[in-house]
């Protein structure tokens, strides 16, 4: 931020996110031991469901923030833009350097000692121009004849600026310049300083907190300044000797270039000689006059501390005079009371003696009081740890009959389970007219476990708690109403699933690592990356799974929506409807076919319905050459659970055209063939036995396995599973069908096994997915058991494979051929027509 207004306003609306987001996690962690339920940003069927679970805010955490607000609107530009600025400059005491001067002094001098006639710049003012000039002839004998003069001047020359008289040459100035000196410079640079470290804005709370830190930049700049002023008086020192050293170069030049002309060679000597003798005895007269002013200084220091201590002697001597005053008052005083205290000690013993008495009782109950204090407060203390053990106790006892009671409800469910199929095991055909009293203790037992609790039934319900709800959490019917066996059987392994859930507690520890994961990416954008692909095979959290999968879909499909317009989906939506559409009629036959068993498709007027019929008009006349196979509102209607229309036709998009291989929802389904090929192989490779024990009894598992791979496991597995299955799909791709293919056998395999018929084996085949149950044993196959699985060898085999069922089309279709020709031929065929000429 720009400034420390918008700083607040900033961390203030950071703090609120903080809060939000800690109040959602809490509640979601109250609710993850019970059935989840989608937050307020699910989209999607499921969503609607639960419309109150949105969590309401923390009040407290909101009347804080209130009382705690500073700011409330920002007044600048943050972030980007703010950074977009140029930088602002922060002031500073010292923003020169004298290191820099002391090498520019030295480069000027050894430019003048060579003769150099440049002009050079001033070291003692930063923003003016200063040039040296050589000195003229006259300069020079004027200096001669003032030689004398300066000796005695030396006191006086230590304080002059460089321009002055005395030396043989003088500083020019350029005339439209200014001079700045250093001490006005470091004036407007303290404040500058002093200015800009002023505080703008004071608030309630912190002010001191601000002066403090004032006073101490203000100290700082203090000390800094002090140094400064130290090392211009080094500074000075050090051009008073390069005044020296210029003059006496000045001298030399001069000597060399006038004088020495038909001058003998001694006398030059001589001369020489004589010039050293000056500039010798001119430095020790300098360095006397530097000792008599230190000597000077110090008598002044001297005699400052003797006439502070003869103040100091005098403030003494008045206070023992005043000591001796009071001394003599008190003694006299003594004297006094002594003399009196002699004549009335008599009255005075007996009042003191009453007072004393009446002071020793005060003194003894006060100290009866002080004990029973101590012994209270000792019982008190006693009584609050006794009570905080207990408390702890307590809490103890709570958390262990917490968990015997899930174990119990667990052990529950799986009774209950193995008593309806004991019972539906024990029920046998009547084959006599007369009824055996078994047989109707079976039938009451039949009716009761069939029967759903209800509020008519308080201390039964009391008793045994409502443990299968009518519908799942995506809307699914746990318990069918048609059919008495099979409803027998869908309760059976409700109750297991129940049992199952409450039995296992990694799913609080999968929810959050999945919230520390979101809450990593709040501020960038989600990547593909090990850890997120271990998190969605575990399975996506049901309150998170709308947000995941809108993202895995734009992850796939984000090339084809950035080539189309913008209400794309609702141009293809309005035409299909405007326009004659071919796969319109068999799409209205199909939506009530689709998912009967969930409540969100169960109805012509439920709202499921209505959406799948868009999403898949819009789909035909988006794909023409597929239109619309039976399989595609399968798929697009486990979509429309968690994401809105225009997401799950997307999302269609990318299992047709991203996902699947061409031809795989055409009229011939050739890929979906190839594919049942490439299971095959996989199956012969991954599990040799499993797949000999299919050759031996001459079982076509791929009659069943066909399905699986055409609507991605819909109606064929339990929804957990489902779900969990459609989480990694979506996000790694059709590897993951023939991954789960095996693992689902794989799960079985010791049961199929042991069946020794054709028969036995493809009814069991039929069922049996719905026998499986632990999600987490089956992800562990996919994942863990089948490696390796290479996608590449997966291409390599659907290469293979698509050559060879695509010479197997083409010998049908010329056998078809040949067929109706030789039918049109043959006076007895003629009549015969084909089912596919008759709808034709």
């Amino acid at each position: 931020a720009a400034t420390r207004q918008d700083m607040t306003y900033w961390l203030q609306e950071l703090q609120q996110k903080r809060w939000e987001y800690c109040n959602n996690l809490d509640a979601a962690k109250r609710d993850s031991r019970t059935s989840p339920t989608p937050s307020d940003f699910s989209k999607g069927l499921v969503a609607k469901d639960n419309p109150g679970s949105i969590l309401s805010q923390n009040a407290s955490a909101e009347r804080a923030r209130n009382i705690l607000a500073v700011e409330t609107s920002p007044t600048d530009l943050v972030g980007e833009q703010a950074a977009s600025q140029p930088a602002p400059v922060q002031p500073s005491a010292i923003n020169f350097s004298l290191k820099q001067w002391s090498t520019e002094i030295k480069n000027s001098m050894s430019s003048l000692r060579k003769g150099n006639n440049e002009n050079r710049k001033s070291v003692f003012y930063t923003t003016e121009e200063w040039e040296l000039l050589d000195p003229t002839p006259k300069d020079l004998e004027d200096s001669i004849a003032l030689e004398e003069k300066r000796k005695h001047l030396a006191e006086g020359s230590k304080g002059r600026r460089l321009t002055s008289s005395a030396f043989p040459f003088d500083f020019g100035r350029i005339p439209h310049k200014t001079r700045r000196p250093l001490k006005d410079m470091i004036g407007s640079s303290k404040n500058r300083n002093s200015s800009d470290s002023s505080p703008t804005e004071w608030y309630s709370g912190n002010g001191n907190k601000l002066v403090s830190e004032l006073q101490l930049k203000y100290q700082s700049q203090q000390e800094e300044l002090e140094k400064l002023k130290k090392d211009l008086l080094s500074q000075k020192e050090l051009v008073r000797l390069l005044q020296q050293t210029v003059r006496s170069s000045q001298y030399d030049k001069y000597f060399a270039s006038r004088l020495c002309e038909g001058v003998p060679k001694d006398k030059l000597e001589l001369l020489h000689q004589k010039d050293d003798q000056i500039l010798g005895l001119n430095n020790q007269l300098e360095k006397l006059n530097l000792e008599k002013d230190s000597l000077q200084q110090e008598v002044k220091n001297l005699k400052c501390k003797v006439g502070e201590l003869n103040e100091q002697l005098g403030m003494l001597m008045e206070t023992i005079q005043a000591k001796d005053e009071v001394i003599m008052k008190l003694s006299r005083q003594l004297s006094e009371c002594e003399d009196s205290t002699s004549s009335q000690s008599g009255a005075v013993n007996s009042s003191v003696a009453t007072c004393t008495n009446k002071e020793l009782q005060e003194l003894d109950r006060l100290k009866d009081n002080l004990q029973g204090y101590k012994t209270q407060n000792k019982f008190l203390n006693k009584e609050i740890l006794e009570l905080s053990a207990l408390r702890r106790n307590a809490e103890a006892r709570e958390r262990e009959w917490q968990a015997k009671y899930t174990s119990l409800e667990a052990k529950l469910c799986q009774i209950e389970s193995k008593y309806l199929i004991l019972l539906q095991e024990m029920k046998t055909p009547v084959c006599s007219e007369e009824q055996s009293p078994a047989r109707e203790v079976i039938t009451q037992l039949l009716e009761d476990a069939l029967k759903a609790e209800t509020s008519e039934q308080p201390e039964q319900a009391f008793f045994k708690p409502h443990l299968v709800s009518e519908y799942d959490i995506y809307g699914f019917q746990t318990v069918p109403e048609d059919d008495e066996e099979e409803k027998l059987v869908a309760k059976s392994r409700a109750l297991d699933l129940r049992s199952l859930s409450l039995s296992e507690n990694r799913e609080i520890s999968t929810g959050v690592k999945w919230e520390n994961y979101l809450a990593s990416t709040m501020n960038r954008e989600m990547m593909r990356c090990v850890e997120l692909k271990n998190l969605i095979r575990s399975g996506i959290p049901h309150e998170h799974r709308s947000k995941m999968w809108k993202w895995c879909v734009n992850l796939h499909i984000k090339k084809f929506k950035d080539s189309t317009v913008p209400g794309y989906f609702q141009t293809l939506l309005q035409n299909a409807l405007e326009k004659q559409n071919p796969a319109s009629k068999q799409i209205e036959l199909d939506l009530l076919r689709t998912l009967p068993n969930n409540k969100h498709y169960s109805s012509p007027t439920s709202e499921g319905i209505q959406k799948l019929r868009n999403v898949l008009l819009a789909f035909s006349w988006r794909n023409p050459d597929i239109g619309y196979c039976q399989g595609l509102n399968r798929l697009v209607a486990i979509a429309l659970l968690y994401l809105e229309q225009e997401d799950a036709f997307w999302c269609l998009v990318t299992i047709v055209e991203v996902f699947m291989p061409r031809d795989y929802y055409t009229k011939t389904l050739l890929g979906s063939q190839v594919d049942q090929r490439v299971f095959k192989d996989l199956m012969s490779e991954k599990l040799p036995r499993l797949h000999a024990h299919f050759e031996q009894y001459k079982v076509d598992y791929t009659l069943i396995t066909f399905n699986w791979f055409l609507v991605v496991f819909v109606d064929s597995v339990v929804s957990d599973i489902l779900f969990k299955i459609w989480d990694s799909f979506l996000y790694e791709g059709p590897k993951v069908i023939f991954r789960f293919a095996l693992a689902l056998f794989k799960y079985k395999e010791e049961e199929i096994l042991k069946l020794q018929d054709s028969m036995s084996i493809f009814k069991y085949l039929r069922y049996f997915t719905r026998t499986i149950l632990d999600a987490r044993k089956l992800t562990g196959i996919a994942f863990g058991d089948l490696n390796p699985f290479p996608l590449r060898q997966i291409r390599n085999r659907r290469t293979y494979h698509l050559e060879k069922v695509r010479l197997e089309l083409t010998e049908l279709e010329a056998i078809r051929e040949d067929f109706l020709r030789e039918r049109e031929t043959c006076v007895e065929k003629r009549d015969l027509i084909s089912d596919d000429e008759e709808d034709s």
